[in-house]
């Protein structure tokens, strides 16, 4: 799937993406690859797997940004 990056909130290691289908989806910064977490921004397109977490419901996992920073 893809979608946008809606917040990431650095002091809990979490934030939310936006997918393309309007659905705010949670993720940890372990569920991003490359240790890209901190590359992370508001708005930024990503791309990422969608399981069903038992506790957070939806969750993005496998993400990778789409634009890699230069």
């Amino acid at each position: 799937m893809v979608g946008r990056v809606k917040s990431v909130l650095r002091g809990q290691g979490t934030g939310y993406i936006r997918d393309d289908k309007g659905r705010d989806l949670f993720f940890h910064k372990g569920d991003v690859l490359d240790r890209g977490y901190n590359d992370l921004e508001v708005g930024v397109a990503v791309e990422f797997e969608v399981i069903d977490d038992s506790i957070s419901g939806p969750r993005a996992q496998q993400i990778r940004r789409v634009d890699r920073p230069k």
